[in-house]
């Protein structure tokens, strides 16, 4: 008996963690397409859901804490509770960087914009969506090779910032009236770079559900953003 109720506390723990992951994935779309819309209302819209992305984050990990003290599970229950605690974590980071993008929304007051840089942002968004879509799918599924893959995508992300930062600075160096918004358009970007930089530490932990091994991805691209 406790047994069978240990194991619908972990399906629901599950269930709870690929709905969050579904709600950031929404609010990185409509962070991005706020932005790109200048739409002040739906910016608001994804300030407001972050409390609920915050609660759900605490939530899955009080309980995660209550599962390991009072369950005492076994080892590979063990991972999946630590993967599904440590994972939200790295949603909620995901959350907090939309919500920047956001705010970048709300400031924008009819500033110079650059359409063509624009439309790059909105393609990296749509790109750092799929890869969290896919996580959450590679999650569900405990799929290792599918986790590797996904966190290789990353470098396709770091390619699109390398991009707009620098037809950024050249169009901000030829437009002085472009630097307000140029700004904003390096950290809309930067936001969306570190998101996929948390995509790619879900993918190490799902590495680390399937094999009880501890891996780190692309570490190569993660020295190189640092190092910037």
């Amino acid at each position: 008996m406790l047994r069978t109720q240990f194991e619908e506390e972990l399906l629901n723990l599950h269930n709870q963690f690929y709905e969050m992951g579904m709600m950031v994935s929404n609010a990185v779309h409509k962070s991005v397409r706020s932005y790109t819309k200048h739409d002040k209302v739906l910016a608001k819209e994804v300030i407001e859901n972050d409390i609920t992305i915050n609660d759900m984050e605490t939530r899955l990990e009080k309980k995660s804490f209550e599962m390991i003290a009072l369950q005492q599970p076994v080892t590979t229950d063990l991972r999946t509770i630590i993967t599904v605690m440590k994972a939200s974590s790295d949603l909620e980071r995901m959350a907090d960087h939309a919500v920047s993008i956001a705010k970048s929304t709300i400031r924008l007051k009819g500033e110079t914009r650059i359409p063509e840089i624009e439309k790059e942002i909105s393609d990296m968004s749509d790109y750092v969506k799929k890869m969290v879509d896919n996580v959450l799918v590679a999650y569900v599924k405990t799929d290792e090779k599918d986790a590797r893959t996904i966190a290789n995508m990353d470098h396709r992300v770091n390619e699109s910032f390398n991009r707009i930062y620098n037809a950024t600075i050249k169009n901000m160096q030829a437009n002085p009236e472009t630097v307000i918004s140029g700004t904003d358009y390096v950290n809309v970007a930067s936001y969306l770079e570190r998101i996929g930089d948390y995509v790619t530490n879900i993918c190490e932990w799902i590495v680390y559900l399937a094999t009880g091994k501890i891996t780190e991805l692309n570490t190569n691209h993660n020295e190189e953003t640092n190092q910037r």
